[in-house]
């Protein structure tokens, strides 16, 4: 290809990761979807392709819906034991952000009500909410009906909407919220953190670094979520053996939502990602596994940080 045919590929990237990531859950099988859309773009006659930006548009979501398909029979097998991969606030990944439905379609909340829907279903969701096609066009992208393209948006839209989802927040409400989540983790009184806590709140981690890593630790209840989080917070010799040393606790934005980073020599060792409703936390979300931190951590080598809100866990 010559450079100009390559410069328009890679003018659509960024939206096209963001596309695909929405759809699977996942900044590595996004990327390599991406990948293997510009093999096809390499491939194709593009002297009859007429609008570029919707080709693409059309392979990746199908080259995604395809690998969807695949990964659900192996997630499937591993019952529990998946959940989307976090971004933090400023990865060109996130997409578009401009409305509160390009927000929220982000968010770790709803990434992982979308594995509840069809692959169709997640499809039309994500290219009608994120990305405004019209039904006309993601009829022609999916290769069905408009009418069935309206009719998976409304049973999707409505779906995601009975599951709830997180508020909407500003910067510096999230980083109070996660100074004072912080503040009372550290205090060792469960009280405190119940408190933060909806009254229907509920937590889960990837169980990482624990003897059950590899399936999904669920906290039905604020007690049961408060009480993990203060065993968790609490340091020890052992703790930091796990980790590799004494980590300094960040506030930061991941998927558009508060969180809390630990960080070891520049490398993000773990993650709690808070979900909002109103002014108390309805969810929380613990990652610690390595792979689903890489490009986290990448992202994190890139920015620039606030001073540390414990400098030596």
């Amino acid at each position: 290809m010559d450079t100009a045919t390559v410069a328009r590929f890679e003018a659509s990237r960024n939206r096209l990761a963001s596309l695909a990531y929405r759809l699977l859950g996942s900044a590595a099988d996004a990327e390599d979807t991406v990948q293997d859309a510009f093999l096809r773009w390499q491939a194709a006659d593009r002297e009859y392709i007429e609008v570029p930006e919707a080709w693409l548009t059309k392979i990746v979501t199908n080259l995604a819906l395809d690998r969807l398909r695949s990964a659900r029979t192996r997630r499937e097998r591993a019952v529990g034991a998946w959940m989307p991969e976090p971004l933090l606030d400023g990865d060109p990944m996130l997409g578009p952000a401009d409305t509160v439905e390009q927000r929220e379609s982000v968010t770790l909340a709803v990434l992982t009500l979308l594995e509840r829907l069809s692959p169709v279903e997640r499809a039309v969701y994500v290219l009608r909410e994120a990305f405004a096609y019209s039904h006309a066009e993601i009829a022609e992208f999916l290769g069905i009906t408009e009418s069935g393209s309206q009719q998976h948006a409304h049973r999707a839209r409505r779906r995601i909407t009975a599951a709830g989802h997180a508020s909407d927040t500003d910067p510096a409400s999230a980083r109070r919220i996660v100074e004072e989540f912080v503040a009372a983790a550290s205090s060792g009184r469960t009280e405190r953190l119940v408190a933060l806590l909806t009254d229907d709140a509920t937590g889960i981690s990837d169980g990482a670094g624990l003897r059950w890593a590899g399936k999904l630790i669920r906290y039905p209840t604020p007690q049961r979520i408060a009480a993990a989080i203060r065993a968790g917070f609490a340091p020890s010799p052992a703790k930091r053996r796990l980790a590799g040393g004494s980590p300094a606790i960040h506030a930061a934005v991941v998927n558009g939502s508060p969180a809390v980073l630990a960080t070891l020599a520049d490398r993000v060792v773990g993650v709690v990602i808070l979900e909002l409703r109103g002014d108390r936390i309805a969810g929380v979300r613990g990652i610690a596994t390595a792979a689903r931190l890489d490009r986290l951590t990448v992202e994190w080598q890139r920015q620039e940080h606030e001073v540390p809100l414990i400098e030596s866990w």
